[in-house]
């Protein structure tokens, strides 16, 4: 039981991070500032993909690691979300 609440925290912190990604920390690996990659996303409507599909247009056209593609299309589509 002890090894599932573990988990689960764990899961949340890395949730979080996704969420809680600083410029600088996406600058150092792809090179792009989080407004960028914000306006690449815009010109893709990834709000209205699926989120995998966000994630190969990164890695696949733009070299993006997947553990950041990932955080990247996170990171966006919850911003979206919280603006719309």
């Amino acid at each position: 039981m002890e090894s599932i609440l573990s988990n689960k925290i764990n899961l949340k912190k890395i949730k979080e991070d996704h969420l809680n990604v600083k410029d600088g920390q996406v600058i150092e690996i792809t090179g792009k500032k989080i407004s960028e990659w914000t306006r690449i996303l815009d010109k893709f409507r990834a709000v209205k993909k699926k989120a995998s599909e966000v994630v190969a247009l990164l890695q696949e056209e733009y070299d993006v690691p997947v553990d950041w593609a990932r955080t990247i299309t996170r990171h966006y589509l919850n911003h979206k979300e919280n603006t719309l």
